[in-house]
């Protein structure tokens, strides 16, 4: 594409008194065009995207349209109608978005906080033990089939996850 926004015209299929009438008024109608697509919307690089896709459809059935009294005015028309559907399409979007519940959840409070970094700081063994008992409301059989290990296995990691939690907890409470 030119410089100034004005490329070439696509070819034209078919004989080449088409392509050089499409070419003449793609040349011709192109930055007129935009700049009045750019008025109606707002934003340049838009503008040029309908009217190019304006001139691409006007493109597809150029032997029809070269015969309209003015073909320009065809051009016109479908870019104002492809702005008009985004628009519409942009309307229908952000209803749907304001439909939408949202919901507000409050941050975590200090203890979470505290809990989350102590859990981190637990050997991955205990730390999934404790996740999986406490969080996810599993037995100690169940973990102990979950993980491969024996059930005394599970409650020796349990026992210890609690005691290494507990201490961390109290050194972060205490600001340690």
């Amino acid at each position: 594409m030119a410089e100034d926004g004005v490329g070439k015209a696509p070819p034209v299929a078919g004989d080449a008194a088409a392509q050089r009438d499409f070419s003449e008024c793609y040349a011709a109608s192109f930055r007129p065009l935009v700049t009045q697509l750019y008025v109606y919307t707002g934003d340049l690089e838009l503008a040029h995207d309908l009217v190019q896709e304006a001139f691409c459809r006007a493109l597809d059935r150029w032997s029809k349209v070269a015969g309209y009294e003015d073909p320009v005015a065809w051009v016109r028309r479908v870019a104002f109608n492809l702005a008009n559907s985004r628009w519409q399409r942009t309307k229908v979007a952000l209803r749907h978005m304001r439909r939408q519940r949202v919901e507000h959840v409050a941050g975590p409070n200090p203890d979470r906080v505290a809990v989350v970094r102590a859990l981190a700081v637990l050997p991955d063994a205990q730390r999934r033990v404790v996740v999986m008992h406490y969080l996810a409301d599993l037995g100690v059989a169940e973990i102990a089939a979950h993980e491969g290990v024996p059930v005394g296995t599970v409650k020796s990691w349990l026992h210890r996850g609690r005691t290494a939690l507990a201490g961390l907890i109290v050194e972060g409470a205490s600001g340690v």
